[in-house]
């Protein structure tokens, strides 16, 4: 395993010996990885390799077996509900398919965990939700209605709905699913903007190869609930691992074989 770090010291997010079982099915088996405040870490691999359900512990959303997460130093195990509910502000997430509520115009949407978190001031609200519109390229189409918008406007809302309570990282599952290669750049370019313009560290689960070497500063592929390789772009290029090599060619046979 390729084990080429960040150049920067303290990661925001640790995770040691990480396990997870769902019935008989053994998902996470000892899961060691560190995440490092500003990059941008795209999780690779076959479907059910873990990395879904990775990071809904990053997100504190699933309790682990046994190991350790920690974020920004801080360990999540044994954590009372209230303490997690702070420790989730510094991670935001946008879903697979969006996630929007149809009945909701794009305005509500963004400004719907603001809003859970008890925030009541229109002005604080309509300020918050026009500088994030912004940032995703849609200032101005604060009252239109998820029905009204295209595929990749609706990812680019539900984004601005992550990045409204200012978290330090955000976690992205599947961003490019579903969407044209045009789309696709889009979303990359507004995924590294965050990162570069906004010091934000982002986490994406993604597929798609073109957009995994436009956007990553280091690919972590995990294979049957382990962290089985992470590097750099140049270097999975380089790679003759068969794994790898396979997973670039986009086989999706018996990767035991």
């Amino acid at each position: 395993m390729n084990n080429t770090l960040s150049p920067n010291l303290e990661p925001l997010i640790s995770i040691r010996g990480l396990h997870k079982h769902f019935g008989d099915a053994h998902v996470l088996r000892g899961v060691d990885l560190d995440i490092y405040r500003g990059e941008t870490v795209c999780l690779v691999g076959a479907s059910g390799g873990g990395k879904t359900v990775l990071v809904k512990h990053i997100l504190a959303l699933l309790e682990f077996e046994s190991g350790s997460v920690q974020i920004d130093g801080i360990e999540l195990s044994g954590l009372s509900e209230r303490a997690l509910s702070l420790i989730r502000k510094k991670i935001g997430m946008m879903f697979q398919n969006g996630a929007l509520f149809d009945s909701m115009s794009v305005e509500q949407n963004v400004a719907f965990p603001l809003i859970e978190r008890g925030i009541r001031d229109d002005a604080d609200l309509d300020s918050r939700v026009s500088e994030a519109l912004k940032i995703v390229r849609l200032h101005g189409k604060e009252k239109m209605m998820p029905s009204e918008l295209s595929g990749g406007m609706k990812k680019r809302v539900a984004l601005a709905r992550a990045i409204i309570d200012r978290p330090e990282c955000i976690c992205y599952d599947e961003p490019h699913a579903g969407l044209d290669p045009v789309t696709a750049d889009t979303i990359d370019k507004l995924i590294k903007c965050l990162q570069h313009d906004h010091g934000i560290t982002n986490v994406v689960i993604t597929h798609d190869l073109r957009s995994i070497f436009r956007i990553a500063d280091r690919i972590v592929f995990m294979y049957n609930g382990r962290v089985y390789w992470q590097g750099a772009c140049d270097e999975m290029h380089a790679s003759t691992d068969p794994i790898i090599t396979r997973f670039i060619a986009g086989s999706d046979g018996d990767w035991d074989n």
